[in-house]
């Protein structure tokens, strides 16, 4: 238990300062008076009480944060904070249940997307940027949030950095110390959102729109303030804008980071991850519009472009956005963009899935087996570029993809023994464990989460964290090792 108790005084801490994020819905709420302000303001209060309470209760228990702590943390706060974000949508929404209250703030914080909320077009212009703050809040970890301003918190941020951000290889600072990191990184993802919520306001959504959708475009989120989605605006405008900003939001934002240090695109040139990326979206994109064209679904070479293009886009790097019903598609469509959400955002980025540079690594290590098969004596070593990857690091890549599958693997049979269809089943599980939100069958493109029990919901809420901690993150808790001493 005291091992526990310098966790739950930084907990507090952070609740204390997550409370801070209901000031923009309560702005919303006054702007628009759309009566939801004294909602907003209650969660606001049990927030802060509960994170002063936590620290009350365990300021005597400060101590500097141990590795295993950080891992704790991360899982802890994740839950925890979306619980607290549940009592807007309870207290506004009196017929919703806790179970599908906490799968809208979880769906919501781990950039899943997925909804089981109807009706967003009248919904309380407060509670819509309540969700898509909390999808951008999740994009770039709440954690990594945190470590800005742990000088503040008095704990060490490295432990909380490489629990949080995703990829192999974590140990990389882009400056001396882990605070200026993450503040770089923010201030790289606030500016960007900035921009792109100006350029859709451009094309004449309104302020709401436009930035909640940046909100959601930039965190690879994929929630919309409307039922249809991104179809409800149709315009070509709208969906350039967007692309372009998910595409940013799916690099490594250390890349972003460089470029702007360096004032230098060859950055990107000499990431091999982003040219992995760039190589399988775009063949992606010439496949799919050219058999979507030929077999009749558009019969203008253009249109097909545009739609697949933004589809590709959307659901192959996990931002969810959908501007067509795309299970009207020839089926390899759709299941070929849903395993593109495994496999191609970056390291570092917005996206979930195992991530662009497991896979080259794994692509290598095959490779390198293959080539072991003919000549048995031959040193070849892994390589990204020009730089060897350490044997521990292929061998963690190793673990974590079989760990990966087996979750998705395993998570669909438990979907399918509870009753729901194979295909629903298979990629509800991909869509929650690589945080892209929609599916097919019954949580398709053109419906949501709503039919799902609530058990069907509660296995989704568990994938969704599984998938945004990248499984091991938030597995090791398990294990009897984790607990000894």
């Amino acid at each position: 238990m005291d091992g526990l108790l310098p966790v739950a005084n930084v907990l507090g801490r952070l609740l204390s300062i997550f409370s801070l994020a209901y000031l923009m819905p309560i702005v919303a709420a006054l702007i628009y008076d759309d009566g939801t302000i004294h909602e907003f303001v209650a969660a606001m209060v049990v927030s802060l009480g509960l994170g002063f309470f936590l620290y009350g209760m365990t300021r005597t228990h400060y101590r500097e944060l141990k590795p295993r702590d950080g891992f704790l943390l991360v899982s802890t706060v994740w839950v925890l904070i979306a619980t607290i974000a549940t009592l807007p949508l309870l207290l506004v929404y009196d017929t919703m249940s806790f179970t599908d209250a906490f799968f809208e703030a979880m769906s919501a914080l781990t950039t899943t997307g997925a909804t089981v909320m109807t009706d967003l077009d009248n919904a309380p212009p407060a509670i819509n940027l309540w969700r898509h703050e909390l999808n951008w809040l999740g994009g770039m970890g709440i954690l990594v949030l945190a470590v800005a301003v742990l000088p503040m918190l008095g704990v060490g941020g490295m432990q909380l950095y490489k629990a949080e951000i995703p990829g192999p290889m974590k140990d990389s600072k882009l400056t001396a110390r882990i605070t200026d990191t993450a503040k770089a990184l923010w201030l790289i993802y606030v500016s960007l959102t900035v921009l792109c919520a100006l350029l859709l306001k451009q094309t004449g959504m309104s302020w709401l729109d436009a930035i909640c959708h940046a909100f959601s475009g930039m965190s690879l989120g994929g929630l919309s303030t409307r039922d249809a989605g991104i179809s409800a605006f149709d315009d070509p405008m709208v969906e350039i804008i967007l692309m372009v900003f998910m595409i940013i939001a799916a690099i490594n934002f250390s890349s972003h980071f460089l470029a702007v240090q360096r004032r230098s695109l060859m950055v990107y040139l000499r990431d091999v991850e982003a040219r992995g990326m760039f190589t399988l979206i775009g063949l992606s994109i010439v496949a799919l519009t050219l058999d979507l064209w030929l077999d009749g679904t558009y019969d203008n070479l253009l249109e097909a472009l545009r739609h697949v293009s933004f589809n590709v886009v959307s659901i192959g790097l996990s931002c969810g956005f959908a501007s067509q019903d795309y299970e009207k598609w020839s089926i390899f469509a759709p299941l070929w963009m849903l395993f593109l959400a495994n496999i191609t955002a970056c390291s570092g980025s917005t996206g979930g899935g195992i991530k662009m540079i497991r896979t080259l690594i794994l692509a290598k290590q095959a490779n390198r087996e293959l080539t072991r098969l003919i000549h048995p004596a031959v040193v070849n070593p892994v390589k990204l570029g020009n730089n060897p990857i350490p044997n521990q690091v292929v061998m963690a890549v190793l673990g974590f993809i079989f760990l990966y599958f087996m979750s998705v693997v395993g998570l669909t049979f438990v979907m399918m023994f509870s009753g729901l269809d194979f295909l629903s089943s298979l990629s509800a599980i991909v869509g929650s464990f690589t945080n892209v939100g929609p599916g097919l069958g019954q949580v398709g493109p053109s419906g949501n989460y709503s039919a799902l029990t609530d058990f069907q919901t509660w296995v989704c809420s568990f994938t969704m964290l599984l998938g945004r901690l990248e499984v091991l993150s938030l597995a090791v808790i398990f294990t009897p090792q984790f607990w000894q001493k």
